[in-house]
């Protein structure tokens, strides 16, 4: 008598039928074993090897299970009741068996020993996915993979290399050597879908440190991929942008922990040239080379190292004299403003020319002829 391979379903033209379990009870005592005599007929049925639910029951029931694959004897330790195994057969089937997405029984199973997956293919609704791997039947499916798909590969792989040996030897393979195509029972995942299950890592790493690396990452795009109105402005109306996010930090009181911040908003808003000007204008007042000159005295390594630091120090020397001498002139300027009317002695020793006035009378007349 047959079941529905899925018994929640009750359509009696349900085509998934499978043979109702037989099981046969030997032995006393200590020795006594339940057989499972059309274990074959079923696993075929349900596309898996006999092996698998054979294991399960003995997971589920905590017992040894024991395969004699020549003689087809699948045997559980203990007694048990046909009924009863039927019942967790229907476990089996939901978990390693019935597609998740359309609950057919047209499914396979792609394990992959090195990666420690067991993948799940269905072929009526074209699903891919994986198997949760926690329970303890899983171990046992990846020491012993199904043998249609280590045989599918394994063919290829000879196939592969028995072609490159008679391309070496002939030259080329003619097209009446092409191999015929395999058995339907044997059919395997397309190559496509093998690659893409040894490339694809199933899992993600959920630790902290990938996620805040991930965070990261997507910072970084978001930076560069950000797009603002700002641009569009006229470069005074940048720059006043500029000032005002340089003034808010000194503000704050953070301006010395904001370079990098600093640096990206004047980056963003493409005045990065015109950043030495508003820092100035922000950090300095009319007391610049007093406060030049302190910045200037010691070597500072906070950002770049002492010799460069001592480096830019010679190089700004010029740059101070000049704000000095400026300095200078325009308080001279005022004192000769001051001193115009002040009268200039000369000294009695200098080695200058005296020069004499002749005083004439008015009364006297001018004699011509003298001239």
């Amino acid at each position: 008598m047959s079941v529905n391979v899925n018994r929640s379903v009750s359509d009696q033209f349900y085509r998934y039928k499978m043979p109702r379990l037989i099981a046969k009870v030997e032995g006393k005592g200590n020795g006594i074993k339940t057989v499972i005599v059309n274990m074959v007929d079923v696993a075929k049925a349900l596309n898996r090897p006999p092996t698998y639910p054979t294991k399960y029951f003995g997971c589920e029931l905590g017992a040894q299970t024991q395969f004699d694959v020549k003689n087809d004897r699948y045997i559980v330790n203990g007694s048990h009741e046909a009924n009863k195994l039927q019942d967790m057969l229907d476990g089996f089937i939901k978990k390693f068996v019935l597609c998740p997405e359309c609950e057919n029984p047209e499914t396979d199973l792609h394990v992959n020993p090195k990666k420690q997956t067991i993948g799940n293919s269905c072929k009526a609704c074209g699903y891919r996915g994986m198997l949760d791997t926690h329970h303890k039947l899983c171990t046992f499916i990846l020491k012993n993979p199904p043998e249609n798909s280590d045989s599918g590969t394994a063919k290829k792989e000879k196939e592969k290399k028995t072609r490159k040996g008679k391309d070496k030897e002939n030259g080329s393979v003619s097209s009446s050597e092409t191999p015929p195509p395999p058995p339907p029972h044997d059919i395997s995942p397309p190559p496509d879908a093998l690659e893409e299950e040894e490339d694809d890592d199933w899992g993600e790493d959920t630790t902290e440190e990938a996620q805040r690396r991930r965070m990261d990452e997507i910072s970084d795009h978001a930076k560069v991929l950000t797009l603002s109105d700002d641009l569009e402005r006229t470069v005074e109306e940048r720059v006043n942008i500029l000032f005002d996010f340089v003034k808010k930090k000194k503000e704050e009181g953070i301006i010395d922990s904001s370079d990098k911040e600093i640096v990206a908003e004047a980056e963003r808003l493409d005045v990065k040239a015109m950043g030495p000007l508003v820092l100035t204008e922000v950090l300095f007042n009319e007391k610049i080379r007093e406060q030049i000159k302190k910045y200037r005295r010691h070597a500072s390594k906070k950002y770049v190292s002492k010799e460069l630091a001592k480096e830019i120090r010679v190089k700004a020397e010029p740059f101070i004299k000049w704000l000095k001498e400026a300095e200078e002139e325009s308080s001279g300027g005022e004192e000769e403003d001051e001193d115009e009317n002040i009268e200039v002695v000369y000294s009695k020793t200098a080695s200058v020319p005296k020069v004499e006035t002749v005083k004439s009378d008015k009364d006297d007349d001018i004699d011509i002829d003298a001239i």
